[in-house]
């Protein structure tokens, strides 16, 4: 059982780390963040691969010329939050199917 909390414990640090990420981004474009500030394009950096596979699906929205809402990149933290969530399930209900007692 210990080896399955250890990994459940990773997978829970992976999402989290995911979510820090995207959620600075969505943030900082929201706030219309200077992209030329070396946290913002380090985060920027940081978020685009995660944003890869959603990359396209839905258009961005600009608000007065410098606040932009990005919805791919909301979606994003929304499948990457529900992936997690169900693969940390898929590996407890392993873990709990493995250290049942035998009759």
């Amino acid at each position: 059982m210990r080896v399955i909390t250890i990994i459940n414990q990773l997978i829970n640090i992976i999402v989290w780390v995911i979510q820090a990420i995207l959620g600075l981004r969505i943030i900082l474009k929201l706030f219309g963040a200077s992209e030329t500030a070396p946290f913002v394009e380090w985060i920027y950096q940081w978020s685009e691969p995660l944003l890869y596979p959603f990359a396209g699906i839905f258009p961005s929205t600009v608000l007065d010329g410098t606040y932009v809402i990005e919805f791919s990149a909301i979606f994003a933290f929304i499948v990457y939050t529900m992936l997690g969530y169900f693969i940390s399930a898929i590996i407890l209900g392993l873990g709990n199917r493995f250290n049942r007692p035998s009759s």
